[in-house]
Formats: structure tokens, C-alpha cells, sequence
């Protein structure tokens, strides 16, 4: 599966095929986020939510492939992604694209 954020993929012909995606929603358990409250006091990286935030990147990544798959594309263009907190310490992601067909 190919994978790309731009509306074409070099010397491919493609049929559209309709919109992917994949979501989830993710948080970290209590002593992550005491955690991350102490280091908001000193400043930094906050490591732990960095972390949640790439694996939760990654999952709706394979959900929306997995959406893309089921339709029989060979790829999908136009890939973006969106987050928004849904409480404190949760954060949902989605990935969203357009799949396509070579031709």
C-alpha cells in the first residue's frame, strides 16, 4: 500500500475510489499524567504524551489502511491527519485520505 500526502503519485493513472479513515482515541494511565503535571512546573518534553500521541498516529494510520484495503486500493493520496483533546490526558486522532486505484 502506498502511502502519500500529496493528491498524485508519479506516473500512475488513478481511479478515485472514496475517503478513508481511521481513528482512535488514546490516554495514558493516572501516574503518567501526575507525571506529566510535575514537569509542567519545570518545563520540557513531555515524553510520555509524545509517545502516546506516535502510537496513536500509527494505529489510525493501519485503521484507515486497513478501510483503504477493504475497498481494494492500491494506495492512498491526499493522506491527512487531525487531533483534538477529548478530555484532559485523552487525545483523539484520525487519519483521513482519499483511496485510490491505478489504472
Amino acid at each position: 500500500m502506498i502511502l502519500v500526502n500529496t493528491d498524485y503519485i508519479a506516473g500512475k493513472e488513478l481511479e478515485m475510489l472514496g475517503l478513508v479513515k481511521g481513528s482512535t482515541i488514546q490516554t495514558k494511565h493516572l501516574g503518567k499524567d501526575i507525571g506529566a503535571a510535575f514537569k509542567t512546573l519545570v518545563g520540557g518534553e513531555l515524553t510520555s504524551y509524545n509517545e502516546m500521541m506516535n502510537e496513536a498516529r500509527a494505529l489510525a494510520t493501519k485503521r484507515m489502511v486497513e478501510e483503504a484495503e477493504t475497498l481494494g486500493a492500491d494506495a492512498v493520496v491526499n493522506i491527512r491527519y487531525a487531533s483534538a483533546s477529548v478530555m484532559a490526558g485523552a487525545a483523539e486522532v484520525m487519519a483521513y485520505g482519499t483511496a485510490v486505484k491505478f489504472k
